[in-house]
């Protein structure tokens, strides 16, 4: 019996222009691996007649909506759970679309792989370069340029050598550090959870294979120690009669029973007392873990303060830059009052100044233009109205992000990325 408690947990999200095939390339995965149901099975065998498509259209698998079946494309994000015997998975289907560049952006935020679909047949796209600059905007640590539809163009090595070699010409301006390549049909099957005979030329290894094998524990941040507090514990029970914990999850570094550590805002200084969760006693805890922490000495925190190192502390400011994805069809507003959500901290904004907006298609940078409506990505100035403790969002994803909130209807109407 597999034990799934303790298995690495790894997220992946899909990108690709409309019909390239994501769908279908996550429909073969889940049924390749043995992780749908029968009955889920014949539910898509009986749609695909119903729709007169010949064979089983593995793509309805993952188009949850109705619209999305009925139209073929992939409109929300749908999230898709399944387990090898090496990894759980969390798989986020995003929309191709460029109508739905927020939901990309949802999809992509916690993902440690970007899976990019180029069709064989049509090459790198304006959609492709824009998904693999969103991925490296959200600083996705590993990219996999999936080639699907290798057999509309007979297995050919040449096409598959001129799409990589278009990509990395085009992904030398990203920030990315890790690309790989693998040339697939998701229709088929060859070289997503099996081998394939029909690429003799391909030494690589199946996208199965790779997502169970590569190496995410490196992907968060272990050096720069940051503890968000979310809830302050006091039971008050007989039991527990002085215990008073800081509960919360860990953002970045590894603390240790012992440590000395330093609280923001206020500055004092403490050591860790204990690492308690709920399965007991900790000497050591680290991210994405979710813990509680005592201190020797009783000072006052609260929700939304921060444990940290004494020499090693995040930025503290008022003034913050941020790219932001807007999610909202009423624009971003030039002093425009919203509030802000960041770690567990909650505060309120103005938009002092909104400095460009980027095309994601050319990343040419538009500074006349200054209407942000949805979907678009800008790079704006805010002021605070309490310092946030934050680091660049490409040296710490969880303390560099947040999210806008529309006060008056509490929509959420951006993500930021803090420079």
């Amino acid at each position: 019996m597999t034990d799934y408690t303790n298995m690495e947990l790894l997220r992946f999200t899909t990108a690709g222009s409309v019909d390239d095939g994501k769908s279908t390339l996550i429909g073969r995965l889940l049924y390749d691996s043995k992780s749908i149901f029968e009955d889920q099975y014949d539910a898509v065998r009986d749609s695909s007649e119903r729709r007169g498509e010949e064979g089983v259209n593995l793509a309805l698998l993952t188009d949850g909506l109705k619209s999305e079946r009925e139209q073929g494309i992939t409109i929300d994000v749908a999230y898709r759970y399944f387990n090898t015997p090496k990894r759980k998975f969390i798989i986020a289907d995003t929309p191709g679309h460029i109508q739905y560049t927020r939901n990309m952006v949802t999809g992509a935020s916690t993902a440690n792989v970007a899976l990019i679909l180029i069709d064989a047949r049509k090459g790198v796209l304006e959609q492709t370069r824009r998904h693999a600059f969103i991925a490296s905007l959200l600083q996705i640590p590993h990219l996999v340029v999936c080639i699907n539809k290798m057999d509309l163009v007979d297995y050919n090595e040449e096409v598959y050598e001129k799409i990589k070699q278009d990509f990395e010409e085009f992904s030398y301006k990203l920030d990315v550090n890790d690309v790989h390549f693998i040339p697939i049909s998701a229709l088929k099957g060859d070289n997503v959870v099996n081998p394939s005979d029909k690429t003799p030329w391909y030494q690589g290894s199946t996208l199965l294979y790779y997502l169970e094998n590569v190496h995410i524990g490196s992907d968060h941040n272990f050096i720069d120690c940051r503890f968000p507090v979310q809830l302050v514990l006091r039971p008050n029970t007989d039991e527990f009669h002085d215990y008073r914990g800081y509960a919360g999850r860990i953002a970045g570094g590894v603390f240790k029973k012992g440590d000395k550590v330093m609280l923001l805002p206020s500055g004092f200084a403490s050591k860790i007392a204990k690492i308690d969760t709920l399965d007991g006693e900790l000497e050591e805890a680290y991210p994405p873990m979710s813990v509680t922490m005592l201190l020797e000495d009783d000072l006052d925190l609260s929700r939304g303060d921060m444990i940290v190192r004494e020499n090693n502390h995040p930025e503290v400011e008022q003034d913050l830059e941020v790219m932001v994805c807007w999610f909202h069809d009423r624009p971003l507003q030039l002093r425009g009052k919203y509030a802000i959500l960041h770690t567990t901290q909650e505060v309120r904004c103005i938009v002092k100044e909104i400095r460009y907006k980027l095309d994601i298609n050319t990343l040419h940078r538009n500074e006349e233009d200054k209407q942000i409506g949805m979907n678009d990505i800008a790079r704006v100035v805010i002021r605070t109205t309490k310092p946030l403790f934050f680091d660049a969002y490409r040296k710490n994803r969880i303390t560099g992000s947040l999210l806008f909130v529309e006060e008056g209807t509490n929509d959420t109407v951006g993500a930021g990325m803090i420079i």
